[in-house]
């Protein structure tokens, strides 16, 4: 990589300001494949981190919902992706979260994200011998044995960014669900992976949506997405009695919760509201809360199966890729994309991402296509 320098923003700790750095990229070690960044959106955890909701290693490079394009293979680097198709330079391309040893043990019980040796893009301390692993650079390194998938370049860029956490973390939630054929879900909590939970199981045979927000206006906007009935979050019994006013008969009837909202009143609240049988996804619980609180009797009682999942596997990545450029056309994922943003106006956009509260803010890395 001889004369080829990298600026990144980086993230010391909460309250202070991302500031610029210049490195010059370093060789490619076995396996890698270097990728000038295209676009990457600031997830929640990214804002949650900025404003010390949560706590990363640092310094770092925050971003992980991010795409790029191919500029260099290094040696033994990967030559097809996760699809079995030719990986060549100027190759569109999405990659997972992390990067793990597939032969460790985690990763063979299918839980690559967990794996030993766990590499986290977006996540990792910048040192003297590991930097660009962050969205929010014009380069990243992709490490070895990072999953990778080559993506349609028809996909606009902010919608093919959301793929590597919102749509894949979904595509997690919806495979732990299990056959929704018939069934009806309540999603809770409709930021941007609610919203994608509501257009991913209406492709899945759902019979109804519900939708539930704290603010009702995010609630509304999932009717967009495939939501049939449209609740404001709150007490179970508020929520069953708003329900019944809205959905007849058996679409009462919860039988799967996907709860986004991470809060633990939301997370008994929704227990709750499930029928006999039911499942209840929990996902947005990623940072420090207090414990939640269960009734044993009740649980067994009900026959209720609780789920929990952080981050998502392989496979989980591939089916996210294949849903955007399946249905990207027919649900507009892009509005939901606040696109205005470019690497050194960072700063900028973390404030508007807090003060506004968009479901994404978008960050354009190179010129627009």
């Amino acid at each position: 990589m001889v004369n080829k320098k990298s600026t990144y923003a980086v993230f010391e700790n909460s309250g202070k300001e991302l500031h610029f750095e210049i490195i010059a990229i370093p060789e490619l070690n076995e396996g890698e494949i270097l990728v000038r960044n295209i676009y990457c959106t600031l997830c929640r955890s990214d804002l949650n981190t900025f404003i010390g909701k949560r706590t990363e290693k640092a310094p770092t490079i925050l971003g992980h919902e991010i795409i790029g394009r191919i500029e260099a293979f290094g040696p033994n680097a990967p030559q097809t992706d996760m699809r079995g198709h030719e990986l060549k330079i100027g190759d569109h391309l999405t990659w997972a979260i992390y990067a793990s040893n597939p032969s460790s043990y985690y990763s063979l019980k299918g839980l690559p994200q967990k794996g030993v040796d766990l590499f986290k893009y977006g996540h990792e301390q910048i040192t003297m011998t590991s930097n660009l692993h962050g969205g929010l650079s014009e380069y990243t390194i992709l490490r070895r044995y990072t999953p990778i998938i080559s993506i349609n370049k028809k996909v606009p860029n902010p919608v093919a960014a959301l793929i590597n956490c919102s749509v894949a973390t979904v595509s997690g939630a919806i495979r732990l669900a299990g056959n929704l054929d018939g069934k009806t879900v309540l999603v809770n909590g409709t930021g941007m992976l609610g919203i994608i939970t509501c257009a991913m199981v209406k492709k899945n045979g759902v019979k109804n949506i519900i939708a539930a927000d704290s603010m009702r206006a995010r609630a509304e906007k999932a009717r967009d997405f495939g939501a049939d009935y449209v609740l404001t979050a709150g007490e179970s019994e508020t929520m069953k009695r708003d329900l019944l006013a809205v959905a007849p008969g058996d679409s009462q009837r919860i039988d799967v919760v996907f709860e986004f909202s991470g809060t633990p009143e939301s997370m008994e609240s929704t227990l709750k509201m499930l029928d006999i049988g039911g499942i209840a996804i929990w996902i947005g619980a990623t940072f420090p809360q207090r414990d939640i609180v269960l009734n044993g009797e009740y649980l067994i009682r009900k026959l209720l199966t609780i789920k929990g999942l952080h981050n998502y596997n392989d496979q989980d990545l591939l089916h996210a890729v294949n849903f955007i450029e399946q249905y990207h056309n027919t649900f507009d994922f892009n509005s939901l994309v606040y696109d205005r943003f470019s690497l050194n106006e960072i700063n900028e956009a973390f404030r508007y991402g807090l003060g506004e509260n968009p479901f994404r803010v978008g960050i354009n890395l190179i010129d627009k296509r």
